[in-house]
């Protein structure tokens, strides 16, 4: 007796030298087949099918209907007067917010493939980080996460609306750390940054070079304050650095539920819980932009969160009674939510050249957002002019 596994089903099939039972056997394989893939297809795979072959259309047709490529290339890095960043804004004005259900995810099950030389460092760090977890030197792990094969963006015939397509592939931290030794050297004397970055367009980089996707959330309270945060000095890219309210990094073991694939306003909500404690329930929530930090080659999505209900005082309160993920902050900073506030708590000389490449601009569109893009140009205008 054979088994024949047809979509998780198994099926007999009696290989006996009787034409009757074959001819049975092979009926059954046809019936049950069908069956297999009516019964044991799960849900999930024909909405991958119906993504993938989207994506492809997309893929075909982007040239044609908003040369893509072309707008990457004139990409500019964001700055505010003297302050310089390696961030590009690539979709998004502040004024005008992403719908939800215009972010379409495909998930490519298969690990990113690193060439040999830095899948050679991956294993030493993979090695380091077992001995130093056995020595209790630190908690560190090789969670699982996610890369960024490709962001492509469409626009919508008739409205000019955007749709934005993102597609991921499997990747973990030890993989992120190896990738991130952009200017470690290789034999022949150049870089990961040399040999996989700089040689490619603006977004363009190889999957197993795009292993960072977060979420930048600027946090608007309901008594008109917004929070600024300074990483910690014990994470390991960009320490003691002045950041977003929160930031968070896309999890295949968190965000993703078996095959389910990961929604960024999802994500969002769940940093702000873990590093705020804020409900959900207790803030509206935008998504104002797609940015690429092109100096490490991280992607994020810029959200805005703003509260009726949590004040300045509420917020610090709660904190003293705990919150999950409080050491990735050293210090939390408030102002009032105001151009010329926030542009001046951005432009202080203690702190213009220690932000996070992405922050500025998360600021900016947030204010963008409030108040228009007029009068926020005129505001700062008028501050970098006088400053």
């Amino acid at each position: 007796m054979a088994v024949l596994s047809s979509v998780g089903v198994a099926i007999p099939i009696n290989i006996s030298e009787s034409g009757l039972n074959m001819t049975s056997g092979l009926l059954g394989v046809v019936v049950g087949g069908v069956m297999g893939v009516i019964v044991g297809l799960p849900a999930s795979v024909f909405f991958e099918d119906r993504l993938k072959r989207k994506w492809d259309h997309l893929r075909r047709d982007l040239g044609r209907r908003r040369g893509f490529g072309t707008i990457m290339s004139t990409l500019r890095p964001f700055t505010i007067g003297p302050l310089q960043t390696s961030c590009v804004i690539v979709e998004g004005d502040g004024e005008n917010p992403i719908g939800e259900d215009a972010i379409k995810v495909f998930v490519e099950h298969k690990m990113v493939q690193l060439p040999p030389e830095l899948d050679a460092w991956r294993a030493e760090i993979a090695k380091q980080m077992d001995a130093d977890r056995q020595a209790g030197i630190t908690k560190e792990w090789n969670g699982p996460r996610y890369a960024v094969a490709e962001l492509s963006i469409s626009r919508d015939p008739v409205d000019e609306s955007p749709e934005v397509y993102l597609k991921l592939q499997h990747s973990d931290y030890c993989t992120f750390l190896a990738a991130q030794n952009l200017d470690r050297q290789f034999a022949d004397g150049t870089t990961p940054r040399s040999r996989y970055l700089t040689p490619f367009p603006i977004g363009a980089a190889p999957a197993f070079m795009a292993n960072s996707l977060g979420v930048y959330v600027a946090v608007i309270t309901k008594d008109g304050k917004v929070l600024f945060s300074r990483r910690s000095t014990q994470v390991k890219i960009r320490p003691g650095v002045w950041n977003a309210s929160i930031s968070e990094g896309l999890s295949r073991s968190i965000d993703s539920r078996g095959r389910d694939v990961p929604e960024l306003h999802a994500v969002a909500r769940r940093g702000l819980k873990e590093e705020l404690a804020l409900e959900r329930t207790e803030y509206e929530l935008d998504l104002l932009a797609f940015v690429l930090d092109c100096d490490l080659n991280h992607w994020a999505a810029v959200f805005i969160a703003q509260s009726d209900v949590v004040t300045q005082q509420t917020l610090e309160a709660r904190w003293t009674r705990g919150v999950p993920d409080r050491w990735e902050h050293e210090e939390f900073a408030f102002a009032p939510f105001t151009v010329a506030s926030v542009a001046q708590f951005m432009l202080d000389p203690a702190r213009r050249d220690n932000w996070a490449p992405i922050a500025p601009a998360v600021y900016y569109l947030a204010l963008v957002n409030m108040f228009g893009r007029t009068r926020v140009e005129r505001t700062i205008a008028r501050l970098t002019r006088d400053s």
